[in-house]
């Protein structure tokens, strides 16, 4: 069993947290426009992996689109 470095888990999580955002605003038919506007976080750049996110931020998306955090990492695996 090979297991992902620490840095390969960072970005494989980071990578998932971001799909459920997108998947979120997208559910919503928000353009990332929108978001910005609204919010005034650069979603654009998070959403590419250009960004790195926090939990604040995270927490101010869920807020925004009115999901949980629970919600959000809910299919979310810690481990390979």
């Amino acid at each position: 069993l090979h297991l992902l470095s620490r840095r390969q888990r960072q970005m494989c999580i980071r990578d998932r947290v971001v799909a459920g955002l997108r998947a979120a605003r997208l559910e919503r038919k928000l353009t990332q426009e929108n978001v910005r506007f609204d919010t005034d976080l650069n979603i654009a750049r998070i959403e590419s992996g250009r960004h790195s996110i926090s939990l604040t931020t995270i927490a101010d998306l869920c807020d925004y689109y009115k999901i949980s955090p629970a919600d959000l990492f809910r299919n979310i695996a810690t481990h390979p």
